[in-house]
């Protein structure tokens, strides 16, 4: 079975229960998403005995937002479309990932998923050695070709065929409003520090997380065009599932992307028994993922 046929199968009643969106369920998450960034962040400022030892998580639990931008692209973390869209470019913003860029770019992925030049995202990103793997994983090639995306597009160079021409204009703006917002984050850092200890610096640290969860969802799948097969779910922790808004059910997603993050654990139990790329958990696979890399 491939996954066209899985939706196929799916009655009527069975597609409309699980694609069914929801603005409570939505807000009730990011209510608790949200939560935990300014406690944590709260903590931070008040410099409560071992605040250092916060940044880490606090860190993880900013860079998890892009899994939330991520949902925001499809539209079905909440039932009011422009609710999805002014959340995806709130996170766009906090973690330097132009929303309206990354919708296409994502959609891009989505129908081409894990095809050689046709993915975007197998355009040198994917770490073919144990060293490029932890440069990957260090974040910084990340950081280094967003910022170069977000000024291209604010400059209206860096236009890509997935990229629709009605599309251009309401990219470039909002690149271009990305990087007058960082430039007032840069100039009230001369005024007080807060933002680098309770955002920026976070961010940094937690990116690295974020590279190794995202290295599982597609890493060394095969490049065909089945989704049960290029596309791998990982088995975890509430905790994980929670930040990542389910997104560890990363073969469901993509076998169904109009099931919103709360109806993912159903379509995982319809399609746990055809899945056919696991792994047991993150470390897990870059654990395997290195032992198949040369030095």
């Amino acid at each position: 079975m491939d996954h066209k046929s899985f939706v196929a199968s799916l009655t009527a009643a069975e597609k409309a229960r699980l694609t069914t969106l929801s603005d409570a369920k939505g807000l009730w998450h990011l209510a608790g998403h949200l939560g935990l960034i300014l406690g944590l962040g709260g903590l931070i400022a008040a410099g409560v005995p071992g605040w250092p030892l916060l940044l880490l998580p606090q860190g993880i639990a900013l860079i998890f937002l892009f899994t939330l931008e991520h949902e925001c692209t499809h539209r079905t973390p909440f039932a009011t479309p422009a609710l999805n869209d002014w959340v995806g470019r709130a996170c766009g913003f906090l973690l330097l990932l132009p929303f309206e860029w990354f919708r296409y770019f994502h959609l891009a992925h989505h129908r081409w998923t894990n095809i050689p030049d046709r993915d975007p995202e197998l355009e040198g990103t994917k770490p073919m050695t144990r060293r490029e793997w932890v440069w990957h994983v260090s974040g910084l090639p990340y950081w280094a070709a967003m910022a170069k995306i977000t000024v291209n597009l604010a400059r209206g160079r860096g236009a890509a065929p997935y990229m629709p021409a009605p599309a251009l204009p309401r990219i470039r703006a909002e690149a271009r409003g990305m990087i007058l917002g960082y430039g007032l984050v840069a100039a009230s850092l001369a005024l007080s520090p807060l933002l680098f200890w309770v955002w920026l610096l976070p961010v940094l640290l937690g990116q690295p997380v974020l590279r190794l969860y995202l290295l599982a969802e597609h890493g060394d799948c095969p490049t065909v065009a089945n989704m049960l097969e290029n596309t791998r779910t990982t088995f975890t922790t509430a905790l994980v599932r929670f930040l990542a808004w389910n997104m560890p059910y990363h073969t469901e997603h993509h076998v169904y992307p109009n099931v919103p993050f709360h109806r993912l654990p159903d379509l995982h139990q319809a399609l746990k028994a055809h899945l056919k790329v696991t792994a047991p958990g993150y470390l897990a696979f870059n654990r395997a993922y290195l032992m198949r890399r040369k030095p």
